[in-house]
């Protein structure tokens, strides 16, 4: 089963509002005050001290301080890796955000680390077209059964979910998600997240038309539901991440907030799945509108050999 143990988490410098990226989150709030950088760095490193503790291998580099980065913390956006050794550097829509990429980022994990990285597949080139994939926020992968749901956003563009399915050999479950205000949901990890053997879904946020489609998918491929709402959906319920730890068990990695707007029936669901590791991540939801899945990047990149 393709579950990660091993996480990039980005220590954050700037951490604030970012105003390119305000128009289309919903999710993030513009009211800020001088402490949000100094309380996201204390929310951080207890998040990656909860993930530690509960046995996940976490990686944790530090963001740049020029130029500013203000959602460094979240690198899942910026690449993704797979497990024949494939880095994928994503096309993204704010500006500010482009500078996230940082070559020596995985230069680190090859000399430091001892990962081995064969090939960077680079879609940044596609910016100067307008057009966006923001990592596993646009993409969430069913890594076992090569699924990607995505629903569509301005920052996640048809052609290069195309691109993507293509390079990978995926099969491409598209759809269309809306809030309660009838926006576009800007990425698909806040109103969905698939484990091994089970899938969160906020399914009051899928469109009519696509929603039998999308639901049968995930039924298909062996996945028992737990269906978020809305209120649950901004709770950020929807952006908890199965991981694995360094024994083998499974862990549901999500934010505080989240964790007190579940159900107990959910609860119990959700646990069969695996431990409930949480953390109040609350300021960097308000601000920066993400939670933890956000603030991982699961690395699936073989190991370079010894000989």
């Amino acid at each position: 089963m393709k579950t990660a143990s091993t996480v990039l988490m980005i220590r954050p410098h700037t951490f604030g509002v970012n105003p390119q990226t305000a128009a289309s989150n919903a999710f993030q709030s513009a009211a800020a005050d001088e402490n949000v950088s100094h309380q996201a760095l204390i929310e951080f490193e207890g998040a990656a001290d909860a993930l530690k503790h509960a046995g996940v291998n976490v990686i944790v580099m530090d963001d740049v301080a020029e130029p500013p980065t203000p959602d460094a913390i979240f690198p899942n956006n910026w690449l993704s890796f797979h497990a024949d050794g494939r880095v994928v550097l994503y096309p993204m829509a704010a500006p500010n955000r482009r500078a996230e990429r940082r070559l020596d980022v995985l230069r680190s994990l090859e000399k430091e680390f001892g990962f081995s990285i064969s090939q960077i597949v680079d879609w940044s080139a596609y910016e100067d077209e307008e057009m966006f994939l923001e990592g596993t926020g646009s993409l969430v992968l069913d890594r076992n059964k090569k699924i990607a749901y995505a629903c569509r956003s301005t920052r996640t563009h048809d052609q290069l979910l195309e691109i993507f399915a293509d390079e990978f050999d995926y099969h491409l479950v598209p759809f269309s998600a809306h809030d309660r205000d009838r926006q576009a949901i800007y990425h698909t990890n806040v109103m969905m997240s698939v484990g091994d053997n089970f899938a969160v879904v906020c399914q009051e946020s899928i469109d009519e038309i696509d929603k039998p489609y999308v639901i049968a998918a995930l039924r298909d491929s062996g996945k028992v539901i737990i269906e978020i709402d809305y209120q649950q959906l901004y709770a950020f319920v929807g952006n908890c991440l199965q991981l694995a730890t360094t024994d083998g068990s499974r862990i549901i990695a999500l934010s505080s907030q989240a964790k007190a707007a579940l159900r107990a029936d959910q609860i119990k669901a959700l646990s069969e799945h695996g431990r409930l590791v949480d953390a109040p991540l609350d300021t960097i939801e308000r601000v920066g509108g993400g939670s933890m899945r956000c603030m991982l990047a699961r690395i699936f990149l073989p190991k370079r050999s010894s000989s």
